[in-house]
């Protein structure tokens, strides 16, 4: 046996995917790792990406043996979902790819903005999702390596004026491009989303992946969802973590101390440093 679901990021960007896969099935046993060690992922080519999520994902299934496995992380996805499978053929894996074709489906003046990764922005993988769902509309990309460290290392303990304005050179980007729906493409915006709408005001629509990826990791779990949802969640398998348990595979004194008050915020049990 193993928990129902691991989630892997290479921060804490998956933890608000694990969090809305928790309110949909509380009784799911879930836990999180964070591959610190390797952040960022969105600056790294396709074949380091791949290397260094499987040495992640093989760490997960040596530890936690899960029966889905969560990939909460866009650049992840859509730069080596494919050779992830491979390697762990027995392991229903679920990616985190750009809400293009929900941004497309809700945008009115067919011009949308895509905020992700470097790496994301420029994948071929997200140019045929622009082709394949939104041929109509004009997609404007902005790849923000900056705001990423800074959800990563300064969020939890930034001040709402600090965060905003952390947010405002990517909404300025987007408004000078009379965009009226922005596409959160990396999971750690998921952090932001309320600045990010803050700033852009009523008009904009701020659209991501969660609801999708959520309902995606419930139709491939190996059993049913009526199944979890039966569970008594104070049943914990032993030599397992306690549920929704943050790991994560390196950090600085300054950087744990923000892993803690994010768990604090979020309660969920903190776990530190996993090799």
């Amino acid at each position: 046996m193993g928990v129902d679901f691991a989630f892997l990021d290479s921060g804490t960007g998956g933890i608000p995917y694990m969090l809305s896969l928790k309110e949909k099935v509380p009784a799911a046993s879930c836990v999180y790792l964070g591959d610190t060690a390797h952040f960022p992922y969105g600056q790294k080519s396709p074949q380091e990406a791949a290397s260094a999520a499987a040495q992640a994902v093989d760490l997960i299934v040596k530890n936690w043996k899960p029966k889905t496995l969560v990939v909460a992380c866009n650049t992840i996805s859509v730069t080596a979902l494919d050779d992830l499978r491979s390697r762990f053929p027995s392991l229903p894996i679920v990616g985190t790819v750009p809400a293009v074709k929900l941004a497309a489906k809700v945008t009115a003046n067919k011009r949308v903005g895509l905020l992700a990764t470097n790496a994301t922005v420029s994948h071929p993988y997200s140019e045929k999702l622009i082709k394949d769902f939104a041929s109509d509309c004009l997609v404007f990309k902005r790849g923000d390596p900056d705001l990423i460290e800074f959800i990563e290392k300064k969020f939890f303990a930034a001040t709402k004026e600090e965060r905003l304005a952390a947010v405002r050179p990517a909404v300025d980007f987007f408004a000078k491009n009379k965009c009226d729906t922005i596409i959160l493409g990396c999971t750690h915006f998921t952090h932001v989303a309320d600045e990010i709408q803050e700033a852009a005001g009523p008009l904009v629509r701020v659209v991501d992946s969660r609801e999708g990826v959520a309902n995606q990791a419930l139709r491939v779990f190996p059993g049913s969802a009526s199944s979890l949802r039966e569970k008594n969640p104070s049943v914990k398998e032993e030599g397992l973590p306690a549920d929704k348990s943050f790991f994560f595979t390196a950090a600085s004194a300054e950087q744990e101390k923000e892993y803690r008050a994010m768990c604090e915020k979020f309660d969920i049990p903190f776990c530190g440093l996993i090799k």
